[in-house]
């Protein structure tokens, strides 16, 4: 079949393959444009997964440090609660006098009234004077001169001479070492 194609709608058929070329250059930008946005979207993401990545790394490897920070501390507090127990009891044996190795001062409503070599004989002499022989008691905190009747043991260095209470406070390890 031959068609015959007039001037006008040459023209007519021109023009509208210039608006078809339009259209797809339209729609080829529009595209393109998408195209690159998707491109520029995934090299975001991308980059924040990469950054992500990162911090996790480095949020672990710090966690390690700290670990092993936590761990050689509670090593060395273990360690040093160890040795306060220890030196607690070396304190304990060195303050418990050799038996024999004391004397004892008597005193009555907290003034010296006498000398003794054991805490037997200061009981005994007390008893003497109208103190009960029972009923002896640790000193506590009340002033001695509240106390009708205490006993005090110390030791005394001739070569220094120098005088020295056997009782000394006692010192318990504190909370949790042992």
């Amino acid at each position: 079949m031959i068609r015959i194609v007039t001037r006008t709608h040459l023209a007519h058929l021109t023009e509208q393959a210039d608006d078809a070329h339009a259209r797809v250059r339209e729609v080829q930008g529009l595209a393109d444009a998408a195209y690159g946005s998707h491109i520029r979207e995934v090299f975001a993401l991308t980059a924040r997964a990469e950054d992500a990545e990162k911090g996790a790394e480095n949020a672990s490897r710090n966690f390690r440090l700290i670990a092993i920070a936590l761990e050689d501390t509670a090593a060395k507090l273990a360690k040093a609660r160890a040795e306060l127990a220890d030196m607690a009891e070396r304190v304990q044996e060195l303050s418990a006098p050799a038996e024999g190795a004391f004397m004892v001062l008597l005193l009555h409503y907290g003034e010296p009234h006498s000398i003794h070599p054991d805490q037997a004989a200061a009981y005994a002499y007390a008893a003497t004077l109208g103190a009960p022989l029972s009923g002896w008691r640790l000193a506590d905190e009340r002033p001695a001169a509240a106390v009708p009747w205490r006993c005090v043991p110390f030791i005394y260095d001739a070569g220094r001479d120098y005088f020295r209470s056997v009782t000394a406070p006692s010192i318990e390890p504190s909370e949790g070492a042992a």
